[in-house]
Order: C-alpha cells, then sequence, then structure tokens
C-alpha cells in the first residue's frame, strides 16, 4: 500500500501460457482446500462410479495419508492416464452442462490432487487385470499391473508437499479430522443405500473406526430414516417429523426436528439438491424463517432435507466446490421449504421432543453412591395402601383418645405448596394424550396422569401460547390494521433498491405497510402497521430490503408484528401464582390438544414434560 500503484509493474508485462504443472496447482487452489476437501471429490467419484461399500482411511488428519477403497466398476489400463488428464471424465458428454446427474462432471479432482501430493490409483474393471499408475507433484508415471480383486484404490500421500506454503494455513490434525469426519457423514446421509466407514489409521495396522454407517433397504423413507440414526442419532430420529412436499416441480422430502428439539449452534442442518450435498445460505435462510415463530434467535433447528427437480431446473457449475447451487426459481424452493414445515410443525400439534423428559429425569437421578443397592418389591394392594396412609397420618388429640376423628389428612402439616383435587375428573380424560389434571404445585405447575405416566404443564408458558396462536389466528382473518401517516415518510434509495422492494410491494400491503414510488431515487412510506405503533420507517425499509438482498426474501415485518403479538399473549395470559380449579386445569390441557404449536411457548422452551411410569419406576429402583 506504500507503493502508489502496487499492482503495476515498471516493465509493461508480457502475457504467456503457464505450464501444465502450474495450471493443476492453480486448480487444486480451487478445488482442494484442506484434507476434507479431497476426502469429498474422492468418495464422489466412488458414489459415481457405482460403489456399494465405500471405505476411507486417514492419517495425521489427512495430511499424511488418505485412502478411499470403493467396490464400483473399476478403469481399465487404457483409462488411468485418461484420468490424470485435466477435464477428462466419464461423466458428461459436453452437449449439455445443465443435464448433470452426477456429483462430478468437471475432470479435475484427480489431476490436482496429483498436482499437489503423492497419488497413487489401483483400479480393476470386470473381466479385466488391475493396474496402478502413481504420480507425485503432477508427474506421472507408467501403468504397472496390480492386485485387486474389484473397484478402485485412490491413496493420496503427503497433501500439499509439492506447495508447502499450503501446508502452514492447515489446522491441527484434530480440527481436520473432525471436517473429514463431518464430510463423509454428509455423503452417507445421502446416499443411504451405500455402506460407509472411516478409519484413522495414524497408529498403524487397521486403525480405530470412528463412523460406520451399513447399507440401508426398503423404500426411500424408510433407507433415509435407518441412516439418520447412524449419523444423526436415535434422538433426532425420534424427535424429527416426516416433510413429504411438492410444488412446480420441486419435490421436498426428508426429516425436521421439533421445535423443542433446537440446538445451539446450525451444526445440524444438512441441505441436499438432487442428492448433491449443498450450503447454500438462501436454503438455510428459508429452513430459519420456518422456525421463526417456535425458536428463539439464539436456538437453531436441525433437519436433512432433500429437494428434488430437473436438473435443468439449478445450475451446480456456480461454485469452485460446488457447495452452491443456483435455482432458476428460488422463490418458488424458499416457499416449498418454508409451508412444509411449517404444514409438518403445525399437525404435530402438542407435541415436545422426548429429550425434554430425558433431560428432566437426568436431572432428578441421584448421584450413585457405593455399590448399588437391589430392591425387590412388589406394589402394594389397596387394602395395603390404606392400611399405610392411616399408619402415616398425623396423630391428633381425638385420636390420642381413641374418640373417631372426622380431621382431614392434611391436619397438623404446614401450609402446603401443592395443592390436590379432591373430585376425581372423569376416567376417560386419562387416555386423552395429557390426562387429567390432578394437583398443582407452586401455583404454577399442573400435574396431570395420563394411562402411561405423568405429565408436568407450566401453565403460564402453555397458556401463552395459546393466546399467541389465538391472536395470529385473527390478524389472518382479519388483516393488519394500518395506520396513515398524517405526513407521507420519504425514504431515500438507490433504483435498485427501489425496484426490489416494489416486487414485493403486495406483500407488504398485506401486513400494514404502503409504499408507492416518489419521484427518482425516493419512496413515500403512507402507512405502517398500527400494531407497531410509532415506527421508523426508514430504518424498517433498509432492514427489509438487507434481508431481500441476502435471501430474495424478507421475515423482518412479520416477525416486528410476531414480536408484538408476542407480547400482548405474555400480558394476558394465566400468571405464575394463580390457583386454578379442576376444570379450569382440565380445560387448558383439552385446548393445548387441539392447538398447533403447544408444544413449546413462543421462545421454544418445552410448555410441558411428559414422565412415563417406567423410568419414574426406574427412579426408585422398582425395575
Amino acid at each position: 500500500m506504500t507503493s502508489p500503484a502496487p499492482n503495476i509493474h515498471r516493465d509493461i508485462p508480457r502475457i504467456r501460457q503457464l505450464d501444465e504443472a502450474a495450471i493443476n496447482r492453480i486448480a487444486a487452489g480451487e478445488v482442494v482446500e484442506r484434507p476434507a476437501s479431497a476426502v469429498k471429490e474422492l468418495v464422489e467419484n466412488a458414489i459415481d462410479a457405482g460403489a456399494r461399500r465405500i471405505e476411507v482411511a486417514y492419517a495425521q488428519g489427512g495430511k499424511g495419508l488418505i485412502r478411499v477403497t470403493d467396490d464400483g466398476w473399476g478403469m481399465a489400463a487404457e483409462d488411468l492416464p485418461l484420468a490424470l488428464s485435466r477435464h477428462a471424465t466419464s461423466k458428461i458428454d459436453g452437449s449439455d452442462l445443465l443435464d448433470i446427474r452426477s456429483f462430478g462432471f468437471r475432470g479435475e479432482a484427480l489431476p490436482s490432487l496429483g498436482a499437489v501430493g503423492r497419488l497413487t490409483i489401483t483400479s480393476r474393471r470386470e473381466g479385466a487385470e488391475a493396474v496402478r499408475i502413481a504420480v507425485t507433484g503432477g508427474a506421472p508415471g507408467p501403468v504397472t499391473p496390480a492386485a485387486l480383486n474389484r473397484g478402485t484404490v485412490v491413496e493420496l500421500r503427503d497433501l500439499f508437499f509439492a506447495t508447502p506454503a499450503r501446508l502452514k494455513f492447515l489446522r491441527s490434525d484434530r480440527a481436520e479430522s473432525q471436517a473429514i469426519g463431518d464430510v463423509v457423514k454428509r455423503l452417507a446421509l445421502a446416499e443411504p443405500l451405500v455402506g460407509f466407514t472411516l478409519r484413522d489409521v495414524s497408529d498403524g495396522g487397521e486403525g480405530r473406526v470412528l463412523f460406520r454407517a451399513d447399507a440401508q433397504t426398503g423404500d426411500l423413507f424408510d433407507a433415509l430414516y435407518g441412516r439418520v440414526v447412524s449419523v444423526l442419532g436415535r434422538d433426532f430420529a425420534e424427535n424429527a417429523l416426516k416433510i413429504e412436499a411438492e410444488r412446480e416441480g420441486f419435490g421436498l422430502t426428508g426429516f425436521a426436528a421439533l421445535p423443542t428439539y433446537s440446538r445451539g449452534a446450525a451444526v445440524a442442518q444438512f441441505f441436499f439438491v438432487n442428492g448433491r450435498p449443498v450450503r447454500d445460505k438462501q436454503l438455510l435462510g428459508a429452513l430459519r424463517a420456518a422456525y421463526m415463530d417456535v425458536l428463539s434467535r439464539d436456538r437453531h433447528p436441525a433437519a436433512a432435507l432433500f429437494i428434488d427437480c430437473d436438473p435443468h431446473l439449478v445450475d451446480v457449475n456456480v461454485h469452485p466446490a460446488k457447495a452452491e447451487v443456483r435455482f432458476r426459481e428460488p422463490g418458488i424452493v424458499r416457499g416449498l421449504i418454508v409451508s412444509a414445515l411449517r404444514h409438518a410443525l403445525a399437525g404435530a400439534g402438542h407435541r415436545a421432543s422426548s429429550t425434554v423428559a430425558g433431560a428432566t429425569l437426568g436431572a432428578m437421578r441421584p448421584e450413585p453412591s457405593g455399590p448399588p443397592r437391589v430392591y425387590q418389591m412388589d406394589r402394594p394392594s389397596p387394602r395395603a395402601l390404606n392400611m399405610s396412609y392411616a399408619a402415616q397420618a398425623p396423630l391428633t388429640p381425638p385420636a390420642l383418645s381413641g374418640a373417631p376423628s372426622e380431621a382431614p389428612l392434611a391436619q397438623g402439616f404446614a401450609d402446603p405448596s401443592a395443592r390436590f383435587e379432591t373430585v376425581a375428573p372423569a376416567p376417560e380424560a386419562e387416555a386423552l394424550p395429557l390426562g387429567a389434571a390432578r394437583a398443582q404445585l407452586h401455583e404454577n405447575y399442573i400435574i396431570a396422569q395420563t394411562e402411561r405416566g405423568m405429565v408436568i404443564v407450566d401453565q403460564h408458558a402453555a397458556h401463552e401460547r395459546l393466546v399467541y396462536e389465538k391472536l395470529k389466528r385473527q390478524m389472518a382473518e382479519r388483516g393488519v390494521a394500518a395506520q396513515a401517516l398524517l405526513i407521507p415518510e420519504i425514504v431515500e434509495l438507490s433504483e435498485g433498491d427501489i425496484a426490489r422492494l416494489m416486487e414485493h410491494e403486495a406483500d407488504l400491503t398485506r401486513m400494514g405497510l404502503t409504499v408507492e414510488p416518489f419521484g427518482p431515487g425516493a419512496i413515500a412510506v403512507r402507512e405502517t402497521p398500527a400494531l407497531l405503533g410509532e415506527v421508523d420507517a426508514g430504518a424498517l425499509i433498509r432492514d427489509i430490503l438487507d434481508e431481500l438482498a441476502d435471501q430474495g426474501d424478507s421475515q423482518t415485518l412479520q416477525a416486528r408484528l410476531d414480536a408484538i403479538l408476542s407480547r400482548v399473549a405474555c400480558h394476558g395470559s394465566i400468571r405464575s401464582g394463580r390457583r386454578m380449579r379442576a376444570d379450569e386445569m382440565n380445560a387448558l390441557l383439552r385446548e393445548m390438544e387441539a392447538t398447533p404449536l403447544s408444544g413449546q411457548c413462543n421462545h421454544g422452551r418445552p410448555t410441558y414434560v411428559e414422565l412415563k411410569l417406567s423410568d419414574i419406576e426406574r427412579l426408585f429402583g422398582r425395575t
């Protein structure tokens, strides 16, 4: 920066053709960012070759060794030298670059890897002999005979030895190993019919198996469910909703977790477009928008979603590592994701994550001290229970004198913090999902009995959600009331921002925000939503434009309206500390069962915890 023109030399530069080695190293800088990138390219090649079993082994975080073994079609002797040439591929013929149905299509991965490391390929095509070729720093050797039953083994050693400066930018072995594991798991989710094994062979020998996912069978959802259990865990699978929707040539399938199964970071969000794992900010923004009404800003949804469409409707050749895609109709895809997920969440009704109960039981379980005790007890009979209650009742003066006593059972105790109902509800109430109310604790928690256990309900959080959903329904039916500004507020914008904003004029008007062009380089805000009260229209418009530019759609105005309704619901709901009668508690339970999203409050926290009878008995050592 000290030079007046740092990019201009004193001598006039001449244009020259780079040699093949330099070209391959430059290409490797785009394709191979780190060892995980090399694993991604090699595993995708194995999948494209029809492999049904893939094993990935690495050492020193992939810096010392990466070996990918598959049972695919393999290559013949004449194919090996050509496979190491740039832009040589068997996956497309070049006639239609939009009709891409494979992971790879550029023919850059193998020559790029050979340019920056020591690459060896051993392969055998059915009916032919096994052959091997080695490449060191971009210089290929001769094709030689080898020993291999079937498929292909690609071994990459000393990654970036030819470009040592790149090694300085790699992270620790542990971090690179974690990145390799993430890549393999994403590809395992994309291909549930293929078996995957990941090994760390840093210590030699067979190494340690870090991840294994056996090939699944059955239809799409059965196979995907089994693979989700292997990759994301059984907790996710048990608390995920099945997603299946279609709109204008785009199909959406997969699983999305309940809001109460949220994460502290966006680490469990997986998108696949025509089977290809992608990290696309527009898709992630649509996922966030779908959960906007049920999660706080510091929580993140978990999902594994697959978008399928005609290859001509999506361009996968817009990113060097093919990690991003571009849809011809991004608005349709975003709308499909948002509407499908919201429909599934609403259909889940009052359901909450089972991990909430697990965390509750974990908090209640005492720490073991000494050797475990063995309990041998049966459930007492009703007669034994009555005798036990009588023996434990506090002694009163009439009882001491031998006279009959009519004193209530609670007499003699301190003022209770719990209140139980003496009038038993109808027996059929226990068969309902949230059961029958039995007691109220600390004037905030409702205890209900179900056929399989018990339910603890946070009365304030539950009623807040019910009121909030009612307010949203009323707003949707009656529309958003708008307040006309006495003097329209003029907001200066660029012509591009004005055009982008006016494309969404109808949606903004529906939510109470009326805007119109006001000469060159400005718009006039004539009405704002009455719910927002006094509002800085200029700041609101710019926030909406920022979201439109970033995600193609804006939820800013809707989020502000929902925030107002949420605050109104909070103040209008049953407060903590209010005593409720039995009929009121049961009415609240029945309304929760009938209201979508009642399993979590407006901030994504659970409104109730369900404890199974078997879990409660386990706490007391009965099982």
